[in-house]
Protein backbone atom coordinates (compact mmCIF):
# COMPACT_ATOMS: atom_id res chain seq x y z
CA UNK A 1 0.00 0.00 0.00
CA UNK A 2 1.26 3.76 -0.77
CA UNK A 3 0.49 6.88 1.01
CA UNK A 4 1.96 10.19 0.52
CA UNK A 5 3.27 12.56 2.63
CA UNK A 6 4.49 15.97 3.24
CA UNK A 7 6.21 17.89 6.51
CA UNK A 8 6.28 21.61 6.59
CA UNK A 9 7.39 23.80 9.44
CA UNK A 10 4.87 25.20 12.64
CA UNK A 11 5.58 27.22 15.45
CA UNK A 12 6.17 23.91 17.58
CA UNK A 13 8.42 22.47 14.81
CA UNK A 14 8.26 20.28 11.71
CA UNK A 15 4.92 18.50 11.09
CA UNK A 16 4.15 15.54 9.18
CA UNK A 17 1.16 14.52 7.47
CA UNK A 18 -0.18 11.45 5.41
CA UNK A 19 -2.62 10.57 3.14
CA UNK A 20 -3.96 7.94 0.98
CA UNK A 21 -5.32 7.82 -2.67
CA UNK A 22 -8.50 9.58 -1.86
CA UNK A 23 -6.40 12.47 0.28
CA UNK A 24 -7.81 11.32 3.08
CA UNK A 25 -5.61 12.04 6.10
CA UNK A 26 -4.64 8.23 7.98
CA UNK A 27 -1.63 9.75 9.74
CA UNK A 28 0.15 13.24 11.14
CA UNK A 29 3.24 13.10 13.60
CA UNK A 30 5.34 16.36 15.01
CA UNK A 31 8.16 16.05 13.50
CA UNK A 32 9.65 14.39 10.38
CA UNK A 33 9.37 11.66 8.25
CA UNK A 34 10.52 8.74 10.98
CA UNK A 35 8.21 10.45 13.59
CA UNK A 36 5.45 9.47 10.96
CA UNK A 37 6.83 5.92 9.68
CA UNK A 38 6.41 5.03 13.28
CA UNK A 39 2.75 5.76 13.36
CA UNK A 40 1.96 4.02 10.31
CA UNK A 41 3.58 0.59 9.29
CA UNK A 42 3.51 -1.45 6.51
CA UNK A 43 2.94 1.35 4.24
CA UNK A 44 5.31 2.77 1.43
CA UNK A 45 5.58 6.62 2.05
CA UNK A 46 6.10 9.03 -1.23
CA UNK A 47 6.97 12.57 -0.86
CA UNK A 48 3.63 14.51 -2.63
CA UNK A 49 3.38 18.13 -1.10
CA UNK A 50 0.21 18.65 -3.48
CA UNK A 51 -2.02 15.38 -1.79
CA UNK A 52 -1.65 17.20 1.64
CA UNK A 53 -2.01 21.05 0.91
CA UNK A 54 -5.29 21.74 2.23
CA UNK A 55 -3.98 19.89 5.55
CA UNK A 56 -1.19 22.56 5.28
CA UNK A 57 -3.40 25.46 5.05
CA UNK A 58 -5.53 24.59 7.65
CA UNK A 59 -2.91 23.33 10.40
CA UNK A 60 -1.29 27.13 9.28
CA UNK A 61 -4.62 29.07 9.96
CA UNK A 62 -5.01 26.74 13.33
CA UNK A 63 -1.33 28.10 13.99
CA UNK A 64 -2.70 31.81 12.88
CA UNK A 65 -5.31 31.64 15.09
CA UNK A 66 -7.54 31.72 12.13
CA UNK A 67 -9.27 28.13 12.54
CA UNK A 68 -10.61 26.79 15.63
CA UNK A 69 -11.53 22.92 14.08
CA UNK A 70 -10.40 21.04 11.06
CA UNK A 71 -12.42 19.75 8.07
CA UNK A 72 -10.70 17.08 6.32
CA UNK A 73 -11.14 13.85 5.73
CA UNK A 74 -9.72 11.11 8.18
CA UNK A 75 -9.32 7.49 7.77
CA UNK A 76 -7.25 6.28 10.92
CA UNK A 77 -6.81 2.76 11.38
CA UNK A 78 -7.92 1.29 14.31
CA UNK A 79 -10.71 -0.64 16.30
CA UNK A 80 -14.36 0.15 17.37
CA UNK A 81 -13.53 1.17 20.78
CA UNK A 82 -10.75 3.35 19.46
CA UNK A 83 -12.76 4.75 17.04
CA UNK A 84 -15.33 6.11 19.64
CA UNK A 85 -12.36 7.55 21.80
CA UNK A 86 -11.04 9.55 18.74
CA UNK A 87 -14.25 10.60 18.05
CA UNK A 88 -14.71 12.57 21.14
CA UNK A 89 -11.29 13.78 21.30
CA UNK A 90 -13.04 15.62 17.92
CA UNK A 91 -15.77 16.92 20.08
CA UNK A 92 -13.24 18.57 22.84
CA UNK A 93 -13.69 22.41 22.42
CA UNK A 94 -10.76 24.62 21.26
CA UNK A 95 -9.43 25.97 24.41
CA UNK A 96 -10.56 23.46 26.85
CA UNK A 97 -9.46 20.00 27.92
CA UNK A 98 -11.22 16.92 29.09
CA UNK A 99 -9.93 14.21 31.58
CA UNK A 100 -9.18 10.27 30.48
CA UNK A 101 -11.99 9.50 33.30
CA UNK A 102 -14.40 12.42 31.57
CA UNK A 103 -14.10 10.54 28.21
CA UNK A 104 -15.23 7.07 29.50
CA UNK A 105 -17.85 8.21 31.35
CA UNK A 106 -18.62 10.45 28.23
CA UNK A 107 -18.34 7.50 26.15
CA UNK A 108 -21.17 5.77 28.47
CA UNK A 109 -17.72 3.71 29.85
CA UNK A 110 -16.75 5.42 33.57
CA UNK A 111 -14.48 2.89 34.56
CA UNK A 112 -12.27 2.77 31.09
CA UNK A 113 -10.29 5.76 31.81
CA UNK A 114 -7.42 3.24 31.48
CA UNK A 115 -8.68 1.91 27.81
CA UNK A 116 -9.30 5.66 26.71
CA UNK A 117 -5.64 6.62 27.58
CA UNK A 118 -4.62 3.60 25.37
CA UNK A 119 -6.91 4.36 22.53
CA UNK A 120 -5.68 7.96 22.83
CA UNK A 121 -2.06 7.11 23.06
CA UNK A 122 -2.65 4.95 19.79
CA UNK A 123 -4.20 7.74 17.75
CA UNK A 124 -2.68 8.33 14.59
CA UNK A 125 -3.78 11.46 13.61
CA UNK A 126 -2.55 14.43 16.39
CA UNK A 127 -3.62 17.94 16.17
CA UNK A 128 -6.53 17.38 13.74
CA UNK A 129 -7.73 14.48 16.18
CA UNK A 130 -7.00 16.64 19.10
CA UNK A 131 -5.46 13.65 21.50
CA UNK A 132 -3.56 16.97 23.48
CA UNK A 133 -6.74 18.06 24.65
CA UNK A 134 -6.27 15.24 27.20
CA UNK A 135 -4.98 15.85 30.61
CA UNK A 136 -4.79 13.61 33.82
CA UNK A 137 -7.98 14.05 36.23
CA UNK A 138 -5.40 16.83 38.37
CA UNK A 139 -5.23 18.79 35.14
CA UNK A 140 -1.54 17.76 34.45
CA UNK A 141 -0.22 16.88 30.98
CA UNK A 142 0.40 13.34 30.65
CA UNK A 143 0.48 11.12 27.52
CA UNK A 144 1.39 12.91 24.83
CA UNK A 145 3.67 11.18 22.10
CA UNK A 146 5.64 13.95 20.85
CA UNK A 147 6.27 15.23 24.75
CA UNK A 148 4.75 17.37 27.37
CA UNK A 149 6.46 20.49 26.08
CA UNK A 150 4.66 20.35 22.14
CA UNK A 151 1.70 19.61 24.16
CA UNK A 152 1.96 22.59 26.48
CA UNK A 153 2.50 24.96 23.66
CA UNK A 154 -0.45 23.51 21.76
CA UNK A 155 -2.93 24.27 25.13
CA UNK A 156 -0.97 27.66 25.53
CA UNK A 157 -2.02 28.19 21.79
CA UNK A 158 -5.73 27.08 22.51
CA UNK A 159 -5.41 29.29 26.10
CA UNK A 160 -6.45 26.05 27.29
CA UNK A 161 -3.31 25.45 29.39
CA UNK A 162 -4.37 24.07 33.18
CA UNK A 163 -4.25 26.83 35.72
CA UNK A 164 -1.36 24.79 37.72
CA UNK A 165 0.77 25.43 34.86
CA UNK A 166 -0.28 29.33 33.67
Amino acid sequence: MTHYYSTFETPVGPFSVAVNDDSSIVATAFGKLPSLKNRIKGCQLLVDEESSADVQRQVQEYFRGERRSFDLPLEPTGTAFQHSVWDALVKIPHGQTASYGEIAARLNHPKAARAVGRANGTNPICLIVPCHRVTGTDGSLTGFAFGKKIKEKLLRHEGALPASLV
